[in-house]
């Protein structure tokens, strides 16, 4: 199964647009949204092209394939306009080899754990900086954001499949980070 993972959206419709663009070429069964999606948060400027009610339209015609999570700039008004669950605060996906705990990262992150197995994965965003890599058996992975990027990063989304994560990037899909997926034994 290959799931597509997007993060800290912050109401730019444009972003939206270029990375819905990429979620449809890459074949991915599944489009992961890890919060921030329509506010652009009090700490941001606001992000070229916002436009949340446009964007709540945009992704509304996902809402089949849209598993979400709420980030902190997403509140319960958002949830008004949007036709797929935003509320909360963690999901989890079974795969064969692992499970991935997905959370937005201001309640769970690396440094505050939910509790995991090795092997198992934690999805979140938050940061604006894109992870893949392992801690002590555990997949760390962000996506970084499509919106704002933070410390010289590149906008980017990510994609997990059986064998492999990737952070790629979103304006031309260079391929920034990666590593495989370790099975559990």
């Amino acid at each position: 199964m290959k799931l597509f993972i997007a993060s800290d959206l912050h109401g730019s419709l444009s972003a939206t647009k270029a990375m819905l663009t990429r979620f449809e070429q890459s074949g991915a069964r599944y489009l992961i949204l890890l919060g921030d999606l329509l506010n652009h948060g009090p700490r941001n400027a606001i992000p070229e092209g916002y436009d949340p009610v446009a964007l709540s339209e945009t992704l509304n015609a996902y809402a089949d394939k849209i598993i979400a999570v709420r980030g902190n700039c997403d509140s319960e008004v958002d949830q008004m306009l949007l036709q797929f669950p935003i509320t909360e605060t963690y999901a989890q996906i079974l795969m064969p080899q692992m499970r991935l705990f997905l959370t937005h990262g201001h309640v769970y992150s690396p440094d505050k754990l939910p509790p995991l197995q090795a092997g198992d994965g934690l999805l979140y965003g938050h940061t604006h900086i894109a992870v893949a890599e392992y801690r002590d058996d555990i997949l760390l992975f962000n996506p970084g954001s499509t919106t704002i990027p933070r410390n010289d990063s590149r906008a980017s989304y990510g994609l997990i499949t059986d064998t492999e994560c990737q952070i790629r990037a979103l304006d031309n899909d260079e391929l920034l980070l990666s590593c495989p997926i370790r099975h559990r034994l």
